[in-house]
């Protein structure tokens, strides 16, 4: 019988799947610490972000067969060395993008109604005078129809961020490394008659997008060490005004040049859900009054964690039955 340890959890309906299939899972958490010694008691190991899985530790557990990660990003895993040495690396690329890309529009919508400055603000609002100077502040809102998003990077939750975009009535700039034509499929759901449709979308050079949307949203993997995405370069060349949403990684946003075009207007604001010393955040991003913050939760809905859980736990039991 095959062992798994999913050190930082796994859905209910997810262990379920493992457990009808004759595969031992074990979800009590084991300190990054002392991971070298219990993983030898393991056939595979499941991670989300909070276990790395480096070089030392996949040497020092030759019995391992499988690393999985429940979510999108392997930045915390040495993906290429792992496989190198024979071992299976799996991860869930297609399960959490529908939850990603709704904080995506939280986050705008946030943006583009003060709504997170008026949560600050309104509970300290006592007199008519107070309330009458925060309504005449938060009525100058915009709305996203009409408007442009440049999605960098256009794999499974790019695409669902352009779904609910053109739904709403955005032009979409699509940017991907490979540049392609894509073919998005989009649903039309609680119509008298459900429909369905393809669209192929054109991806656009990076200096387009930068230049001509009016919010930029990032997904693309960030290995450790790289170069920003969006640093000084990047904001100079963009919009007066322009917004920007972070749901990838922390480091894809150079913060101190992010807080520089903030306080000089260049960005009007940043919807943050990841961050450059996460779990730390600067105190500048917490204090900033065009700033969102979310803890990084893009992908943490109910659903979201379920259909990781079944993802992650069909392809542990395809490979181990295989």
């Amino acid at each position: 019988m095959a062992k798994i340890l999913a050190n930082d959890g796994i859905d209910k309906a997810g262990k379920e799947i493992l457990i009808a299939a004759g595969i031992d899972v074990d979800t009590n958490k084991i300190p990054q610490d002392q991971l070298m010694d219990a993983l030898k008691n393991y056939d595979g190991i499941l991670v989300r972000s909070a276990t790395t899985v480096r070089k030392d530790l996949i040497d020092a557990c030759p019995n391992l067969k499988l690393i999985g990660r429940a979510g999108v990003g392997m930045d915390n895993i040495d993906v290429a060395y792992a496989r190198d040495k024979g071992l299976r690396v799996i991860n869930t690329p297609e399960a959490s993008s529908q939850s990603v890309a709704e904080l995506v529009f939280a986050h705008l919508f946030n943006g583009v109604r003060y709504l997170h400055d008026a949560n600050r603000r309104m509970p300290d609002v006592t007199t008519k005078d107070e309330f009458d100077i925060l309504k005449k502040k938060y009525s100058s809102g915009l709305e996203l129809k009409g408007k442009t998003l440049g999605i960098v990077g256009f794999g499974n939750i790019g695409q669902s961020v352009a779904r609910m975009g053109l739904g709403i009535g955005m032009n979409i700039l699509p940017f991907k490394l490979r540049a392609a034509d894509v073919k998005i499929e989009i649903d039309f759901f609680g119509r008298m008659t459900d429909a369905k449709f393809m669209l192929t979308m054109k991806c656009v050079p990076f200096e387009r997008l930068l230049a001509e949307s009016d919010f930029i949203t990032l997904h693309v993997p960030f290995p450790k060490g790289a170069s920003p995405i969006l640093s000084k370069r990047e904001f100079d060349q963009m919009k007066d005004g322009v917004m920007i949403i972070n749901t990838a990684r922390g480091g894809a946003v150079h913060e101190g040049d992010l807080l520089t075009a903030l306080n000089a207007g260049k960005v009007a604001y940043a919807g943050l859900d990841v961050f450059e010393g996460e779990p730390l955040i600067k105190e500048e991003l917490r204090k900033h009054e065009n700033i969102s913050l979310t803890p990084h939760i893009g992908g943490s809905t109910k659903e979201g964690q379920e259909r990781i859980g079944v993802e992650i736990a069909t392809k542990i039991v395809d490979f181990f039955k295989g």
